[in-house]
């Protein structure tokens, strides 16, 4: 049996490739590590990829706040109907702008292209939205994110490459352009659906800008959000106790300081994500148009 040689460029291919999963897998354990470690400890430094005095009260302090559950729900629910609805609007445009014999389909298609490039600004966004009723609303994280030109442009390449053979033996059929859609667009386009919704449910999810300056109603603060203004108070005493001791030694009466917490506060925030993350990237490079028509 012939043994398999290795060229040059696929050596430097792997190598490059490891570091690149190095500088993302290094830094996290560090993060996860210092999430796991006293604050107070943590702040002598010398902290790399295990804790030195394994603790859980950043955790603890996150969750003890009553509001966090809450502000969990608010989260899941933007992300889970916020992602649903844009995909499913967006890859309902796409197919239109797909279609040959939609009239108008060039202008419509640079209208939409030309909201790309210019924009109203965050005052006319805000007035805008107060005009609509949408401040103060749990809707002001759904409504104005349905629509994503980036993402219906590339649905849009990914309809074109579809055969066309497909459509023409469904309306053949009798099929409305309803029935193909639901019936054979969307199945075929599981890799595309899977990316476009994975982009939008991590917008929703990492989003705390909306929640901070278009909702003033505490019950209505995303998780993102609360955990922002958390981490902020957390800060603000620790710099305040630091002010008024000029030393750390106030510092050791809490074990809970704004880096420890910044730590446990990122690592809540991305554990979802990592957890979803491996049932959808099977749909990634899953082939589409194996099986749906021999040519």
């Amino acid at each position: 049996m012939r043994q398999k040689s290795w060229s040059f460029s696929q050596i430097l291919n792997i190598f490059i490739v490891a570091l690149l999963c190095l500088s993302i897998i290094l830094p996290f354990l560090n993060i996860l590590a210092l999430s796991f470690n006293e604050g107070t400890d943590a702040q002598r430094g010398g902290i790399y990829f295990f804790p030195r005095e394994f603790s859980v009260d950043n955790y603890l302090e996150v969750f003890k706040q009553s509001s966090v559950l809450n502000a969990l729900g608010i989260s899941v629910f933007r992300t889970v109907v916020g992602t649903a609805i844009s995909v499913l609007l967006t890859a309902m445009a796409a197919y239109a702008l797909n279609t040959r014999t939609l009239p108008g389909r060039k202008f419509i298609t640079f209208f939409i292209f030309f909201t790309m490039l210019f924009s109203g600004g965050i005052i006319p966004y805000y007035l805008v939205l107060t005009e609509l009723n949408l401040t103060n609303s749990i809707w002001v994280y759904i409504i104005p994110g349905l629509y994503s030109v980036w993402n219906i442009l590339i649905m849009r390449t990914f309809f074109s490459q579809l055969p066309d053979s497909v459509f023409e033996a469904a309306r053949i059929d009798g099929c409305s352009e309803f029935q193909i859609f639901f019936r054979i667009v969307l199945p075929m386009s599981k890799p595309v659906i899977a990316t476009i919704g994975l982009f939008n449910a991590v917008g929703h999810w990492n989003d705390w800008f909306s929640g901070a300056f278009y909702v003033r109603d505490p019950n209505l603060k995303p998780l993102a959000t609360l955990l922002q203004e958390m981490l902020t108070r957390q800060q603000a005493l620790a710099d305040a106790l630091l002010r008024n001791s000029g030393s750390y030694e106030m510092l050791e009466k809490i074990t809970v300081t704004g880096d420890s917490l910044k730590m446990a506060t990122i690592i809540i925030v991305v554990a979802p994500i990592i957890i979803i993350y491996p049932f959808i990237q099977k749909h990634f490079t899953k082939g589409v148009n194996i099986g749906s028509v021999k040519e």
